[in-house]
């Protein structure tokens, strides 16, 4: 072989483990790589934007988990990146010293792959007479492999991940026993079964099955006392975290008004920021009325012009559905709606004749404190127009008891109405774009405020088709619209 088809292979085996190992640890994602023009590499931390040139992975963790000396420590880091690195540090001191055992999960001797990270970090060069493994392939061999190797050092408890030689020879009994005594633990102490979708609950049991046998749980008085403390620290980390951002790129200031089961009226005040919501304080406001006034919106916005002063959009559009609610015809049409439900839900007659019909969902019921809701309760009285046209026109009732009844009499008018079910279908389609608009604005999975001036024009536009663009029918509607 001559020299320049070795430093080919040479260049093409590097490659080739850099590739490879840059998918191993996850340290390296907080890191972006560069090649200066004298060939040598750097790496720029994401976070802080510092820049070193060479070091390993193991001195990068300590940058991100803040450990002084060997690096600067980097103040911009998540707390939750900074906790995971410092416990990569400290399994790596630890186990990089114990003993080798046959019984450990990696078949090619104790935690080989965090010792080759060590040695070899990403820009490490190989010699071109190497003969491993991880010479040079062709193009499609390397991306076969980086599909398949990084699931195989992929986390226990990542799909698709390896699972362990111990944990394959399990017995299925076992593995059941383990299994029972968690859904033991939720249903003797009433535990909400959505407590697993916790993003901690995982967490939990590896960090249990880790230590392994003998293991034994905190008691009470150190939950209620060391631990909580510690979680306080813990959080406040996190808290410090989002405060840096608030001096950075600025935050929200929000007050979310609520009432206790004392009937005490509270204010929360919360700081939002892109990286989270903190909860600052709680004061009782019962002694005052909550609004823009009393809350200084638009006297901060006058004294620091920097401070910019806004409703909450949601509390709008619930405003919104509270006044067209008020509405002499909307008034009226859910009176009417209520009648026909609670005559329904009072007669077991009647419910168990509508509950053997194909199809039958049980009708939605309006909440006191909910706009919402009086609308939904509407579309969902209109959905079983013809259910309940059909009992009310058919022999099994004309030949019942409830036949005669003055309340039967007073339901049976308002269910063959064709006005009422007419008047319901447009107030329904009146509400729904805003309802619509309600639900988008009343999430948590992604910021909604840039959904807002579009979603009211379709929602007004809306509004107007449904009266054929006739001024006199949807300007009462648009007006409120106008006016919130």
């Amino acid at each position: 072989m001559d020299s320049s088809s070795a430093g080919q292979k040479s260049s093409s085996t590097s490659n080739s483990v850099s590739s490879f190992r840059s998918k191993t640890d996850p340290a390296w994602a907080h890191f972006k790589e560069d090649v200066g023009n004298d060939g040598k590499r750097s790496w720029t931390c994401l976070h802080c934007n510092n820049v070193w040139r060479g070091g390993g992975i193991n001195r990068m963790k300590k940058h991100l988990a803040g450990r002084k000396g060997d690096i600067a420590s980097c103040k911009k880091v998540p707390y939750d990146v900074r906790y995971q690195m410092e416990q990569s540090l400290k399994a790596f001191e630890e186990k990089s010293i114990a003993p080798m055992s046959f019984e450990d999960d990696n078949i090619d001797g104790p935690h080989m792959t965090n010792l080759e990270e060590e040695m070899h970090p990403p820009h490490t060069q190989t010699r071109g007479n190497d003969k491993s493994s991880f010479g040079a392939t062709s193009q499609k061999g390397k991306r076969k492999r980086d599909e398949k190797m990084p699931n195989f050092f992929a986390p226990r408890t990542t799909v698709g991940a390896q699972r362990s030689i111990k944990s394959v020879l399990v017995s299925k009994e076992a593995l059941l026993n383990v299994d029972m005594s968690i859904a033991r633990f939720f249903y003797d102490t009433c535990i909400p079964i959505n407590a697993v979708n916790s993003v901690y609950f995982q967490q939990m049991v590896d960090a249990i099955a880790a230590v392994g046998p003998g293991y034994k749980a905190p008691k009470y008085n150190q939950l209620r006392t060391n631990l909580l403390g510690s979680m306080k620290k813990e959080v406040q980390l996190v808290v410090d975290g989002y405060r840096s951002v608030w001096e950075e790129r600025g935050c929200t200031i929000m007050a979310d008004g609520w009432q206790d089961r004392s009937n005490r009226q509270l204010i929360n005040f919360l700081v939002y920021c892109k990286r989270g919501t903190s909860f600052v304080r709680s004061v009782d406001a019962s002694d005052i009325v909550k609004n823009a006034t009393t809350l200084s919106g638009v006297l901060l916005h006058d004294k620091y012009p920097s401070i910019k002063w806004s409703t909450c959009a949601a509390h709008c559009l619930n405003l919104i559905l509270g006044d067209i609610g008020k509405m002499e015809l909307v008034n009226n049409l859910t009176k009417k709606a209520s009648l026909v439900t609670k005559f329904v839900y009072n007669h077991a007659f009647l419910l168990a004749w509508l509950r053997k019909r194909e199809g039958w969902t049980e009708i939605v019921r309006p909440g006191p404190t909910r706009f919402a809701t009086t609308f939904i309760a509407l579309k969902s009285i209109l959905e079983r127009q013809h259910d309940l046209q059909a009992f009310f026109t058919s022999k099994t009732f004309k030949d019942s008891r409830y036949f005669k009844d003055k309340k039967a009499s007073v339901v049976l008018a308002v269910v063959l109405d064709t006005r009422f079910w007419s008047d319901c279908t447009v107030v329904v389609g009146v509400a729904a774009p805003l309802i619509r608009m309600l639900r988008i604005m009343d999430t948590d999975r992604r910021p909604s405020i840039g959904y807002v001036y579009d979603g009211m024009y379709r929602a007004k536009k809306a509004i107007k088709n449904i009266f054929k663009n006739k001024k006199k029918f949807y300007k009462p509607f648009t007006s409120i619209v106008k006016t919130r």
